[in-house]
């Protein structure tokens, strides 16, 4: 089916509105924020930074024709019901944040080897110790383990070996000759783990992946060895992560994504002297913005023209 598709597009708050209104205009197509439930008889496109979409959604939009989700993420869209659903294209922006995200793991990977957080906190509280922190680490010559090569990862790589890393990396999906080619050492997953002194976290969540840091994965790393999870919280076991850095097994994590975001008084932010947290914020910037809006008003627009969006994780069948 080609040509305008009059209808509603819902979308939340992390998409213009009105940017997007105006580029569906000539389709005949309506942007609406979305609110309350995720239904209609007249939706013809949903596009949800992090509301879940599922069975009882799709089921729910009869004439619903695309589904965008404006992130590298893609957990809480229910791509096998979407499938089942059978006329609807799944798309999500895999690749529009790639430099913020590569840049504020080595950032975050930096900082907790040469102690700026704690260093900073430390002379705010009154105090001058330049061995606040513990002992500060040389960046060159250490070995980084990158958990996951896809696009974020591998802008990781080249980053850190620039800067003097020794760079592993670990990802089923990726051939180890592609990983040597730019410039990793190829490893398995318990293999880096137990080499490398920073980890770094850029798989996607999947059933496969959640919980791929556990308890046992922690210790099987190097004491006094940091983390960095710029990608999804259920990667990694959070209560295990802080009972390693209590019990000094880890030597410091930093951490831009939460199991509960934003943080509640039921589930604060969690707070230690070797953890830095912030407030998933690794995607930002105004260039990554600008790219964004872009995209997902492109995505759309193919799907309601009868073409094919970039960022497609589930087509349609015809």
């Amino acid at each position: 089916m080609t040509g305008a598709v009059s209808g509603r597009v819902l979308a939340d708050d992390s998409v213009d509105r009105a940017a997007l209104g105006a580029a569906l205009a000539s389709r005949g197509a309506v942007v609406d924020r979305l609110n309350g439930a995720i239904a209609g008889d007249d939706v013809v496109g949903v596009i949800s930074w992090e509301r879940p979409v599922g069975e009882a959604e799709l089921a729910a939009l009869p004439r619903v024709r695309v589904v965008v989700t404006p992130s590298v993420g893609f957990d809480h869209l229910d791509l096998d019901a979407a499938r089942r659903h059978g006329g609807v294209w799944v798309c999500h922006v895999p690749d529009y944040c790639v430099d913020e995200m590569a840049d504020t793991a080595l950032a975050l990977a930096l900082a907790l080897m040469r102690g700026v957080v704690a260093l900073d906190r430390h002379v705010r509280a009154g105090f001058w110790d330049a061995e606040a922190a513990g002992p500060l680490r040389r960046i060159r010559g250490t070995r980084l383990g990158v958990v996951g090569f896809g696009r974020i990862g591998a802008a990781l790589a080249a980053r850190a070996a620039a800067v003097g890393f020794e760079v592993w990396a670990s990802d089923p999906g990726v051939d180890d000759d592609a990983i040597a080619g730019a410039g990793a050492r190829p490893a398995a997953l318990d293999e880096l783990l137990a080499a490398c002194h920073v980890v770094s976290l850029h798989a996607p969540l999947t059933p496969a992946t959640r919980g791929l840091i556990g308890a046992g994965e922690i210790a099987s790393m190097p004491r006094g060895a940091l983390l960095v999870n710029t990608a999804r919280a259920g990667l990694c076991d959070t209560g295990a992560l802080l009972a390693a850095l209590r019990e000094g097994r880890l030597g410091g994590a930093a951490l831009d994504v939460l199991d509960v975001e934003p943080p509640t008084p039921e589930h604060p932010a969690p707070e230690l002297p070797n953890l830095i947290v912030t407030p998933h914020s690794a995607y930002a910037s105004p260039e990554a913005e600008a790219e964004l809006q872009r995209r997902v008003a492109a995505a759309v627009r193919a799907a309601l023209d009868g073409g094919a969006p970039d960022g497609a994780l589930v087509t349609p069948r015809r």
